[in-house]
């Protein structure tokens, strides 16, 4: 990814980076005002659809996009990017770790925007310790606490590692937690093992309805889950293995964009799927124009924009 692609995205769209941190230096409790003061608005769009823009891969290490290993380390980048796609029609909200929607609080990209809090990224890419899925972000009491949207949480199981069922006994209490007070808890289930040391998903249709089984149950109560998952082979079918409301992920973005465009519009007339929630492919397009990739998701999800 070239550098011109990366500047070509921030046209128009200005982040005050010393602004910022001079604010987190000398007051800190503008944080918790700008939560306590932020306008709000319903979950779902008024067709009972969903956009986020996802944007906590960097809390887990994971900053690579197709070639580009750092593409997402610039946080001036970043901010710029997820700036410019929340400010178009159609989009919901966006997905993230309290340091990046802190940021986006303080620029004021979150009035009237969802919110969803990502809460364990301790599973970090490539560690040994990578399936150990701790929750090392956003808490419960948090989400909360600052009228946070909903929780995600990324629940990997893998039969051969024991920390599996540490990850979903934390998921579960989580749900419950959330549960409680009516908020949105938002799982992302894989089944998962390691192959030449590194995990891998398993994407086939029957790892991704056994993962499907296994979170739908997780928690004290179903009434505010919501799945994460990726477009797999015989979607229908694997849909087919709940009713909870689900948004499917876009994942690290490779080959044509027009096939991953055209899979999402075949996958959004699947009764069960809400949305979208997608980082990268969003905000990390081949040609560098993020306002025109979210266009399309944004027209794909909402026919034409909210």
């Amino acid at each position: 990814m070239s550098t011109t692609d990366r500047v070509s995205t921030s046209e128009g769209v200005v982040v005050d980076i010393a602004g910022l941190t001079m604010v987190r230096a000398s007051d800190p409790g503008a944080v918790a005002r700008g939560w306590a003061a932020r306008s709000r608005r319903p979950l779902l769009a008024a067709d009972g659809r969903m956009l986020l823009i996802a944007a906590d891969h960097p809390a887990r290490g994971a900053l690579g996009v197709r070639g580009d290993a750092t593409a997402m380390a610039s946080r001036s980048d970043l901010l710029r990017r997820l700036a410019a796609g929340l400010a178009r029609p159609g989009v919901d909200g966006v997905l993230g770790t309290p340091d990046v929607l802190d940021d986006l609080l303080l620029m004021g990209a979150l009035e009237g925007k969802v919110a969803i809090g990502s809460m364990n990224r301790g599973g970090l890419q490539g560690a040994s310790f990578e399936l150990d899925d701790r929750f090392t972000s956003h808490t419960a009491a948090e989400i909360l606490a600052r009228g946070i949207d909903g929780g995600k949480m990324l629940t990997r199981i893998d039969l051969q590692d024991p920390a599996s069922v540490a990850t979903l006994e934390a998921s579960a209490r989580a749900i419950t937690e959330l549960a409680a007070h009516q908020t949105m808890a938002m799982v992302e289930p894989f089944w998962s093992t390691r192959r030449d040391g590194k995990v891998v998903n398993l994407l086939d249709p029957e790892s991704t309805i056994r993962s499907i089984t296994v979170a739908s149950g997780l928690g004290a109560t179903s009434a505010y889950t919501w799945l994460k998952l990726p477009v797999v082979d015989e979607l229908e079918r694997v849909m087919d293995s709940t009713t909870l409301p689900s948004l499917l992920l876009g994942g690290d973005p490779t080959g044509d964009p027009r096939d991953t465009y055209a899979a999402w519009g075949r996958s959004l007339s699947i009764p069960q799927v809400r949305g979208l929630v997608v980082g990268r492919a969003l905000l990390y397009p081949p040609d560098g124009d993020v306002a025109a990739a979210v266009d399309i998701a944004a027209d794909l999800v909402h026919g034409g924009g909210a």
